[in-house]
């Protein structure tokens, strides 16, 4: 019997998941678990690579089994990962010399600084489309050189292999016979020149990370290598990668210039689509690879707001405004607006388009009259005010204004955000059938290689909508909303 099913696994900041999909892309299993976050000190955030790995052996063994077609089956397997996520091992015996170092983590914020101040962050946006920050990859490579005795020698020498999670899991899976990686994982890194579609000597050099610890780079869609003996009861391809939020991006079959998905979960992560063009943002957006096929490169620009759905986490346990998040969903329809009260919630600064580290959460408006209600619409506004200030970037940066936003995450579920994002950008929402869309990113670049899809318009054609939210807010109405928000952030940029 053919082998028609596909395997995605999705190692995510908190969870790992693996995922079985039919030629249909129908989910046919699911196994889920969660692992312990470490916070040696503030503002650091690590995870042990060895969680990580057991978990994902362990829910890829528990889908497959569930799915009742067997490790024969799989035609491939897709991995999406937590970006930007770093893992350094020793190349002998496969284990990390250190706990991975997240990519929330801001402990290479000070060498990050200083680089700026050295006049280096010109030549790293022309060359990576990324801004110098701890976020990224780069810097947080050089600090378990510089922190672990002797590494940095022995990173010389070769003995040690730098990889994101997909490069790690990859490792693992085929016994150590690859070390590899894709572009969307590699372009996050500060070494990777998105332009000539290679390594950068130059920035390697300026960031003091071996080019001897890095991993080989792919097309998403491509035949990685095969699993080790022993880990499943048949060997199966590893035949796609790509980082979370580009996975997203295909997942939702976004393949045109101009197309735009959003993923609101933690954060919120927009993308738009640029077709071949790498587009130099004037408005402080990344520019990033969406995917590469068969040697061509799809562009995007990309804008992330740090804090989506964590305000709602902060409502229920910073001050126990609601008891479950899934409630600021009845509360935001108890009252006809938010009575004047605006939340700008820049608890950990704000990201894209403002990047200012230094802003903090604020409310605004207050009254007597205001209630819990009003705090938690608030909160829901905030984030349709943050994605309306992304969008309108994009649209500055690439003269293209999207027909339709392609939503997903968990607060896609909420019916009144998706209705209030409509009308304050002013263009239809589209809600997918299935909001599993990153791990559907992965499962097509899979069946890409290995045959289960013969192309993206076959992709394309699996796409389908479960609700489109249209714009219905009047025009004054939305004026006004938007004068109150940027006064309220203009009153929360730091100076």
């Amino acid at each position: 019997m053919a082998a028609t099913h596909i395997l995605a696994i999705d190692q995510g900041t908190t969870s790992t998941r693996s995922i079985i999909f039919d030629a249909g892309a129908r989910r046919v299993s699911i196994a889920q678990r969660e692992f312990v976050q470490h916070y040696p000190e503030p503002g650091w955030v690590e995870h042990d690579p060895e969680d990580i790995w057991r978990d994902t052996l362990a829910t890829a063994r528990e889908a497959i089994g569930a799915s009742g077609v067997g490790a024969s089956g799989i035609a491939g397997i897709g991995i999406t990962n937590q970006r930007e996520t770093v893992v350094v091992w020793d190349r002998a015996t496969g284990a990390p010399i250190h706990r991975a170092i997240v990519w929330q983590d801001r402990r290479t914020a000070p060498r990050c600084r200083q680089l700026k101040e050295d006049g280096a962050e010109a030549m790293v946006r022309v060359r990576t489309g990324l801004l110098l920050d701890p976020y990224f990859s780069g810097t947080k490579i050089a600090w378990i050189l510089d922190h672990v005795g002797g590494a940095r020698d022995r990173a010389a020498r070769g003995e040690l292999a730098f990889g994101t999670i997909d490069s790690f899991l990859l490792w693992r899976l085929t016994g150590g016979a690859v070390h590899a990686t894709d572009v969307t994982n590699a372009s996050r890194t500060l070494l990777w020149d998105i332009h000539r579609g290679c390594w950068d000597e130059e920035l390697c050099r300026l960031l003091d990370v071996p080019m001897a610890m890095l991993p080989v780079v792919h097309d998403n869609a491509h035949i990685y290598g095969h699993t080790a003996p022993g880990l499943f009861d048949a060997s199966i391809p590893i035949a796609g990668i790509a980082g979370d939020q580009q996975a997203a991006l295909f997942g939702q079959a976004c393949f045109a210039r101009g197309m735009v998905k959003s993923t609101y979960g933690t954060g919120c992560f927009m993308l738009m689509n640029t077709g071949d063009e790498a587009i130099a943002s004037d408005h402080r957006l990344l520019t990033t690879p969406a995917y590469r096929l068969d040697g061509r490169t799809t562009y995007a620009l990309e804008g992330s707001i740090f804090v989506a759905g964590a305000a709602v986490k902060w409502l229920r346990d910073g001050i126990g405004v609601i008891t479950h998040a899934r409630e600021t969903d009845d509360m935001a329809t108890q009252v006809p607006d938010s009575h004047g009260v605006y939340m700008v919630p820049a608890f950990a600064g704000l990201g894209a388009p403002h990047w200012d580290p230094d802003a903090r959460g604020a409310i605004f408006g207050l009254t007597l009259g205001a209630t819990q209600a009003h705090l938690a619409r608030a909160a829901l506004e905030a984030v349709g005010y943050q994605t309306m200030d992304l969008i309108e970037a994009m649209i500055a940066d690439s003269g293209v204004r999207p027909a339709t936003v392609r939503v997903d995450g968990g607060m896609a579920a909420n019916d009144w955000l998706c209705a209030f994002l409509a009308d304050l950008l002013d263009v239809p929402v589209e809600r997918p059938a299935d909001l599993e869309t990153t791990a559907r990113g992965a499962a097509f670049h899979a069946g890409l290689a290995t045959g289960i899809w013969s192309g993206l318009p076959a992709i394309e054609a699996l796409w389908s909508r479960d609700r489109t939210f249209t714009p219905a807010m009047e025009e004054a109405r939305r004026t006004r909303l938007v004068s109150g928000w940027r006064d309220a952030l203009q009153r929360t940029l730091s100076a």
